[in-house]
C-alpha cells in the first residue's frame, strides 16, 4: 500500500511541477485584494476562532497537510521553519483529506500525530477543502485571480505552499516537492 501511495504521490507532484511561481514582479495588486487575506478568521484545529488580522505586517506561510502522504515528513521541516525564522514568517498548518485519502482521522487525531510524531507547535487549523465545490474560502481566495490579484494555481497534491506578504498580498506558490527548508522558500521569506 505504501508502494501505491509513493508511486501515486509522485506521478501527482508531476503535474504541479517542481518550481515556484511568483507574482510578477511589475504587477500590482488591485481591487484591495491585498486586504481581504486579513479579514478570514478559521477555527483552529482546538476549535478557537483565530483572525487573521492578528497576522497584519508579518508573512504567512499556508500549507496544506496530510498525515498519511509521502511528503508528511515535511512536518518536521516546517517546524524548523517556524522555529528557526519565527521572527521572518508565520507558519499556517492545514491539513485537508482532497489528495489520496490521506489525511482521514478527524482533528483531533491530527493535532495528536502532528504533536508525537513531528513536535508541531506551528499553528494547526481544522480541516478543510482545498479544492472542489467544497473549497474553503481561504483557499478560493488563494487560487482565484480575481481575488488574490494574480495567482490561479491551486495545490496539485498535499503539502503545497502559498507565500504572504507583509501587506497581506499573495507573492508566491511552491509544490509540494519544494522543501520549506529549502533555499527557494528561504530565499522569499528572507526578502
Amino acid at each position: 500500500m505504501k508502494l501505491f501511495y509513493t508511486l501515486l504521490m509522485s506521478v501527482a507532484s508531476c503535474f504541479g511541477g517542481s518550481k515556484p511561481i511568483s507574482k510578477p514582479t511589475n504587477m500590482t495588486i488591485e481591487n484591495n485584494a491585498s486586504n481581504d487575506f486579513y479579514k478570514f478568521k478559521m477555527n483552529a484545529i482546538d476549535g478557537k476562532v483565530i483572525d487573521f488580522a492578528k497576522y497584519a505586517g508579518k508573512k504567512v506561510l499556508i500549507v496544506n497537510t496530510a498525515s498519511e502522504c509521502g511528503y508528511t515528513p515535511q512536518y518536521a521541516e516546517l517546524q524548523k521553519l517556524h522555529e528557526q525564522y519565527s521572527d521572518k514568517v508565520v507558519v499556517l498548518g492545514f491539513p485537508c483529506d482532497d489528495f489520496g485519502g490521506q489525511e482521514p482521522g478527524a482533528n483531533v487525531a491530527i493535532e495528536h500525530f502532528c504533536k508525537k510524531n513531528y513536535g508541531v507547535t506551528f499553528q494547526l487549523f481544522e480541516k478543510l477543502s482545498v479544492k472542489g465545490k467544497s473549497i474553503s474560502p481561504l483557499y478560493k481566495w488563494l487560487t482565484d485571480k480575481n481575488k488574490n490579484g494574480w495567482n490561479e494555481q491551486a495545490p496539485t497534491w498535499n503539502f503545497c505552499k502559498y507565500l504572504i506578504n507583509e501587506k497581506g498580498e499573495l507573492i508566491k506558490f511552491f509544490p509540494s516537492a519544494v522543501s520549506p527548508m529549502g533555499k527557494d522558500v528561504i530565499e522569499a521569506i528572507a526578502k
